[in-house]
């Protein structure tokens, strides 16, 4: 990867406030990031948008948008404002409702994405990881009298909130055509243009595993010539991995991508309990394992965008002086209260 004339050219794939922190330590290293966003999403305004026009779920997009987006906190505040009450508006983002009428006028959600990210003064693009809204189906365990009996549950939401134990999930359209999901071009091209591919961190089965399930984005990530590196949680999450150990993250990742090899695994070191383990993993994909302090100071269970920066850095080999200077007052926090509402 020749870097020294350009900066690297990196590809973010994952959805929610996990690739929302991804592309905030992103932004502190190079100009040239593009976003894969899953478009599964069911629940909350992005649901209610869903159902109700039969549209992809905008939540996401809008999260990943705002994360690179430019000087303009006026735009951005109001990307991500949610209207009160309790009409028919109460709880819908203002980029949500943006993006759902753009994509009904447009059609095209590239197309629409590109045009939003001109408006914002994205540094970078955002890429929906389908055309048409998907489907999650999961395999999961210990929902009856009998633990071991296997139940299918259905629906993002549904999955990321279940008290069994999710061994398995799997991909459906949901759009005008059943079948197979089908990747959208741009971020197939994205990730075999790539210098660096990034998984995670996020909620392992429903933002981060949906990408290896569309046939030609697992078939781009397998062949990219792109350094592939994996960042872990910081903690498990209710429902999608309770009780999981950071080397069973990825023993589910190679369970759903036997093809896939990484070049490094990066975590928490305060999350890790037995290192040796997480490095026998990370061996067994083919990389190798970085630990360093990454997450927030008084807060074990977010990222700090600085700390993960630096270990991007050091995957990637890139210098300080590559890095671009942001304007501090356009990256805005994720807010609690945002969770539920997407």
């Amino acid at each position: 990867m020749d870097t020294q004339e350009r900066p690297p050219r990196v590809v973010a794939l994952g959805g929610g406030h996990g690739l929302q922190v991804t592309l905030a330590a992103l932004r502190r290293i190079t100009e040239d990031v593009t976003a894969v966003v899953t478009v599964a999403d069911d629940g909350g305004s992005s649901g209610r948008l869903r159902r109700e026009l039969g549209l992809l779920p905008p939540g996401d997009l809008r999260k990943a948008l705002v994360a690179l987006a430019g000087d303009s906190p006026v735009w951005t505040e109001a990307f991500h404002h949610r209207f009160g009450g309790s009409g028919a508006l109460a709880g819908h983002a203002v980029g949500n409702l943006l993006l759902a009428g753009l994509l009904e006028t447009m059609g095209d959600p590239v197309a629409v994405l590109d045009e939003v990210a001109r408006l914002l003064g994205v540094r970078g693009r955002v890429l929906p990881m389908c055309r048409e809204p998907m489907d999650i189906e999961a395999d999961v365990v210990g929902l009856d009298e009998d633990r071991a009996a296997v139940r299918r549950i259905r629906g993002q939401v549904a999955v990321a909130s279940t008290p069994g134990r999710v061994q398995r999930v799997r991909l459906r359209s949901a759009g005008p055509r059943p079948g197979p999901p089908r990747a959208c071009q741009e971020a197939v091209d994205a990730v075999l243009d790539a210098d660096v591919v990034l998984l995670g961190p996020g909620s392992w089965f429903t933002s981060v595993l949906p990408h290896l399930l569309v046939p030609e984005l697992h078939d781009a990530l397998v062949r990219t010539t792109a350094r592939r590196v994996v960042v872990l949680n910081l903690v498990p999450q209710p429902g999608e991995t309770e009780g999981f150990s950071p080397e069973q993250h990825l023993q589910v990742l190679a369970e759903h991508a036997p093809g896939l090899r990484v070049d490094a695994v990066i975590a928490d070191t305060d999350s890790v309990p037995t290192p040796d383990r997480l490095r026998r993993a990370a061996s067994s994909l083919g990389g190798t394992a970085r630990l360093s302090r990454i997450a927030r100071a008084g807060a074990p269970d977010r990222h700090d965008p600085d700390a993960l920066a630096d270990s991007f850095r050091h995957v990637l080999g890139a210098s300080d002086t590559q890095r671009p200077e942001f304007p501090s007052s356009t990256e805005i926090p994720v807010r609690e209260e945002e969770t539920p509402w997407r």
